[in-house]
């Protein structure tokens, strides 16, 4: 009885983040349409009423889901790109590898994040769609930073750097989506491949060498 009501009197926080962590865990593995919130509950350990009174629906629950795992995601990738101590190159080297590295450690979010929160359509869509802006902002800066301190302003455009950014995050995502599935690829093996085939492309763009068809 006594752990009982100790179990009762978890602050709110506590409750919302096992309820949530029940939750991705449940969406990643039966998808939105399939997931029970009795499983939910069950899985979070409190009744299916006091998820309903916390979160107020399944759209909402898998809203705050999408947001909680694409801000860990984001501020992930920002703790790794630091706050400007390093050379371009090895900030978004240190990005990419914690990209990888926490769709590798959170697997259950990353299919949230690049499957069930892209497939379910709005208002889930456009959550995700933030999520990558944001990650293609931090890019974008550092591809910038990068053309800046080899060849100097002008370089490559603007438009150029935005295009640069969306290729190389849609890439992550799928390379990322790939290596979770494919036993024995390391978060840093993936991110190693793709800064390889990024770097070595930026480097020929910045020294204006493009391939153009024939």
């Amino acid at each position: 009885m006594a752990d009982g009501a100790k179990s009762r009197r978890l602050p709110r926080a506590v409750r919302e983040r096992q309820m949530l962590d029940a939750a991705v865990r449940s969406f990643a593995r039966h998808g939105y349409q399939t997931a029970s919130m009795d499983e939910i509950a069950e899985l979070a350990g409190v009744s299916k009423p006091l998820v309903y009174l916390y979160l107020n629906s399944k759209e909402e629950l898998f809203t705050a889901c999408i947001r909680r795992e694409a801000g860990a995601l984001l501020a992930a990738v920002a703790a790794g790109v630091g706050d400007g101590g390093l050379p371009p190159d090895e900030r978004l080297w240190a990005g990419l590898l914690a990209f990888f590295t926490y769709a590798a450690e959170h697997p259950d979010s990353w299919v949230v994040l690049s499957r069930q929160a892209r497939t379910q359509g709005e208002p889930f869509a456009t959550e995700a769609s933030r999520m990558r802006e944001g990650i293609a902002a931090y890019v974008a800066g550092l591809i910038g930073e990068a053309a800046r301190a080899a060849h100097g302003a002008g370089t490559i455009t603007e438009r150029d750097v935005t295009a640069l950014a969306q290729a190389l995050v849609g890439s992550a995502e799928s390379l990322a989506t790939w290596a979770n599935e494919t036993p024995g690829v390391t978060a840093k093996e993936a991110a190693s491949t793709l800064m390889n085939f990024a770097w070595a492309g930026l480097g020929n763009l910045m020294k204006s060498e493009r391939w153009s068809p024939r």
